[in-house]
């Protein structure tokens, strides 16, 4: 299968590569300067310099493929809303290449907004600040063949640069490790090469529901991340108020965690690395921010 990977220098996306390359596919990806481009074409994948906002280039790139995977999201949360729409309009552009034929599309969003333990028939709230999953039922609706593969808040591994990381930032800026309330409300975890596999997996196997869990790790209380940090850090573990942390609020106090039954039983889908408090119990974690 020939396979068009945005995102394909990403932490999600680069993971996603590596596992389809050696699954014996073919990779497309799309890289957004030369130096990323260059480690991407290492990988054995070809190489289209490119950003979401180059919507032909998109276009064009999935109307060649067997298959598309959209991990590519801009993360700078000072612009989230922007960027959210960015996303939505590159998700368009994709699925509009596709309309029309069997070729599938898999999309990328997260937890929040959903119940604790919710199940993957469960639909994100319309409030949620992200789009891509809306796109996705949108595209359906038109008769893309399209899912979304929910990944959880903390997609870890050495070199994580996503949300705990930030924790960890936090923490050592303001001496404490902290957990917002009684911090008894929960993040579910999944290892990046795990995560990868359920995008390969889902591919081979037809894409035939509209949403996977990729969730190792269903609900770790966040108490138990910040007592992590702590450790590793030295640093004092205590609750603090909301605004403790600052823009990050609204995700570290958040319920995002919830069942992967449906999609390990539906894709034979086992994860096999380590937890994310294992993860977080290695001294090279607090190298990686």
């Amino acid at each position: 299968m020939h396979v068009f990977v945005t995102g394909a220098t990403g932490w999600v996306g680069a993971s996603v590569v590596q596992d389809l390359i050696a699954a014996g596919h073919r990779v497309t990806g799309l890289a957004r300067c030369e130096e990323k481009g260059a480690a991407l074409a290492a990988t054995g994948a070809k190489v289209i310099p490119g950003t979401l906002d180059d919507l032909e280039i998109l276009h064009n790139a999935a109307s060649a493929a067997d298959a598309v995977i959209h991990t590519a999201f801009n993360h700078d949360f000072s612009r989230f809303a922007e960027n959210a729409q960015q996303d939505r309009r590159a998700i368009e552009t994709l699925g509009d290449a596709l309309r029309g034929s069997d070729r599938p599309l898999l999309v990328t969003s997260g937890l929040f907004g959903l119940t604790r333990g919710a199940s993957e028939l469960e639909v994100v709230s319309p409030a949620s600040p992200r789009k891509s999953e809306a796109a996705a039922r949108d595209l359906a609706e038109r008769g893309v063949r399209v899912a979304t593969v929910r990944l959880a808040p903390s997609v870890h591994g050495l070199g994580d640069h996503g949300f705990v990381p930030i924790l960890i930032r936090l923490a050592r800026e303001s001496g404490v490790s902290a957990y917002p309330g009684d911090g008894s409300h929960c993040w579910s975890g999944v290892h990046r090469q795990d995560a990868a596999r359920v995008y390969r997996l889902a591919l081979e196997q037809g894409v035939t529901q509209s949403v996977y869990h990729a969730v190792a790790d269903e609900a770790v209380p966040f108490k138990d991340i910040a007592q992590a940090i702590g450790r590793g850090l030295g640093l004092p573990v205590e609750s603090r108020k909301r605004e403790h942390f600052g823009w990050f609020a609204h995700m570290a106090g958040a319920n995002m965690a919830v069942s992967s039954e449906y999609t390990r039983a539906l894709l034979g889908w086992t994860p096999s690395g380590p937890g994310l408090l294992d993860d977080l119990a290695l001294p090279g974690y607090y190298h990686a921010d």
